[in-house]
């Protein structure tokens, strides 16, 4: 018999979609590659045409890749006050890039209907060899006070990020980590291989191994098992193909081949952590995801929305039988000038129901997460929840400091907000065991300080309130590197 839940997620999850591929409709007026036709307005409204667009402060970005972001460009005709709302436009998908400092953009020169247009940026450092010492556990909460600090379990190394090493928004990263986890991993993702700039690839290749592995959930924790030697190893290797008509809106498409491999002690504690009691597994995953985003600030957004639809396939045959749909919304809405409200919406579900463990996680893992909730997972083949918050601009200042040859930029920016916040969520498991957080409804509320400061790291400070009657401070820290 269908659970009640099941019949409700899925028109759930086609709503969101629906939602999506709507709004993306009526923004297609709006993109670069649009022919703008300017009827609407007073006669007397002079009608300017683009010469020329120039470029300035772009030591290692291209133009193009400039260029590429601006809802305008050259040839194109408009009314002033129709160019100048989309130099803000332009200067917000600039700064999205996670390219530059900061974008200025403004009329450089007029000349009868002709204008010339300025584009001033100033561009980050993009080389990040970087010591690596990141606690393995789900949250930052959960290895603090759950397991004690243990350094035991970090990982530790070398990331190298070069993320932009031909100037053409290319992103190189290299992982040299051990520790917890023993891992190499290599990720070359370039976002235009055309003339066109719409398509773009991705490769990457990753290799590693562990002697602590987590083999199951009891009372919605995670229970690991550790040895001397090596419990539990991995490869995995994937390429994927991007394409990008529209400024807001991008698709992917990719496919990756994992092998996984555990010792018998594994199994004995968790027959169901393979499927059919196996050791090691290969097997292909294929995927799908459309993106949308109109986002003033993609690290912090205050206004706008953004959405994200993916099919995903994991295996080809009844060993390994897995289709996931997920989709996750969300909108921002000033209310006054330092005052917004924000809702984000998730859905997902697996199909067959009967997965083995590995395909069960769910809540808790990852950005798939309800706040309150940070020390516990909860498993299963189908959840939603809907997060809600009503966020106030505290201050912003700026910290100088010299130039200098590695640090171009001469002030640090820090900005506080307040928050106060709410959740509400479900997980379905059609045998949830002593899971007790399955098959509830789940609710949980707090206050938050956030913390935005240098390339893009925010600091998320909350104390929340769940239903269980528990309480505390959560720290959620997010970082670019």
């Amino acid at each position: 018999m269908m659970p009640k839940f099941y019949k409700y997620l899925l028109p759930f999850l086609f709503s969101i979609l629906q939602l999506l591929f709507v709004h993306a409709q009526t923004e297609l007026s709006t993109e670069p590659g649009d022919v703008l036709t300017t009827n609407a307005g007073p006669e007397e409204y002079t009608i300017f045409t683009i010469r020329k667009i120039y470029v300035t402060g772009n030591k290692k970005t291209k133009e193009n890749i400039v260029l590429r972001e601006l809802p305008f460009k050259e040839g194109q005709k408009y009314r002033l006050q129709d160019l100048v709302d989309r130099f803000e436009l332009g200067r917000r998908l600039l700064m999205n890039t996670a390219l530059f400092h900061e974008a200025v953009i403004a009329l450089k020169s007029f000349e009868a209907d002709k204008i010339d247009i300025s584009v001033e940026v100033s561009e980050r450092w993009y080389i990040f060899p970087l010591p690596y010492l990141v606690p393995v556990d789900r949250n930052l909460n959960q290895w603090l006070f759950e397991q004690n600090a243990d350094f035991s379990r970090t990982n530790y190394g070398v990331k190298i990020l070069h993320n932009n090493i031909t100037g053409r928004n290319d992103k190189l990263h290299l992982w040299l980590v051990t520790g917890y986890t023993k891992h190499i991993s290599f990720d070359y993702e370039r976002p235009f291989i055309d003339k066109q700039m719409k398509w773009g690839a991705r490769i990457f290749s990753s290799i590693g191994k562990m002697r602590e592995i987590n083999y199951g959930t009891l009372n919605n924790k995670q229970q690991f098992l550790k040895s001397n030697t090596y419990l539990y190893s991995f490869s995995k290797s994937g390429i994927e193909i991007s394409y990008r008509n529209a400024i807001r809106v991008q698709h992917k498409v990719g496919i990756n081949y994992l092998t996984e491999k555990v010792r018998d002690t594994v199994i004995a504690m968790n027959p169901s952590y393979f499927p059919g009691d196996r050791k090691s597994l290969g097997y292909p995953e294929f995927y799908y995801t459309y993106k949308y985003s109109d986002l003033d600030y993609n690290p912090y957004p205050t206004k706008g929305y953004a959405g994200e639809f993916s099919i995903y396939k994991k295996g080809i045959n009844k060993r390994i039988n897995l289709w996931q749909l997920s989709a996750m919304a969300s909108g921002n809405w000033h209310i006054s000038p330092k005052t917004f409200f924000n809702t984000t919406v998730f859905g997902s579900i697996k199909v067959p129901f009967k997965q083995p463990y590995t395909n069960q996680q769910l809540l808790g893992y990852n950005e798939i997460f309800m706040q309150g909730y940070e020390y516990y997972v909860v498993d299963g083949v189908a959840g939603t929840y809907l997060k809600a918050s009503l966020t106030r601009k505290l201050f912003s200042t700026n910290i100088r400091f010299p130039q200098t040859r590695f640090v171009e930029n001469k002030k640090m920016p820090i900005t506080l907000f307040a928050r106060v916040f709410g959740n509400a969520g479900y997980v379905y498991h059609p045998n949830p065991g002593e899971n007790l957080l399955s098959n509830r409804l789940l609710t949980s509320a707090g206050i938050g300080l956030d913390i935005l400061t240098f390339y893009d790291f925010t600091l998320k400070l909350e104390w929340t309130f769940n239903q269980l009657g528990q309480n505390g401070l959560f720290l959620h820290p997010k970082s670019m590197f």
